[in-house]
């Protein structure tokens, strides 16, 4: 197993990257007139696959009425995030299928992914929660 300092991870320079995202900001700001966010993007998505399941269900929700579930441009947006961000690892050369990180091994070892996908949905639950508790 590698030690943590030997991996030989390669990206992008976090100030460039900074730099950029502050710049796509500005841009968005000044072209769209909206912020960048993505946390409507999860629950409008949540609100289309539940259309296909209980349309009668999701025309009840006062949420979903006040914000239809749809595709609109923060959900591109979302899409984007993820195709930027696979030409990113892909261009950089760091892009690898890993279902555990060095990190994350050498601390709970390598037998852990049910662990690893508990503590990784666990993680996103409470930033979800506190990105909408902030109306993100």
């Amino acid at each position: 197993m590698n030690n943590i300092s030997e991996r030989d991870d390669v990206g992008w320079n976090p100030y460039l990257a900074g730099a950029l995202s502050g710049l796509v900001s500005v841009v968005s700001v000044g072209v769209a007139g909206h912020f960048l966010g993505a946390s409507t993007t999860f629950v409008r998505m949540a609100g289309m696959i539940e259309k296909v399941v209980a349309p009668e269900h999701v025309a009840t929700l006062d949420y979903f009425v006040k914000t239809a579930p749809k595709v609109d441009w923060q959900w591109m947006f979302v899409v984007g995030i993820f195709i930027g961000a696979l030409i990113a690892a892909v261009t950089s050369g760091s892009f690898k299928f890993q279902a555990l990180p060095v990190m994350w091994q050498e601390r709970f070892g390598s037998n852990s992914r049910g662990k690893r996908a508990l503590f990784a949905f666990g993680g996103g639950t409470v930033a979800m929660y506190g990105a909408r508790l902030a109306d993100g």
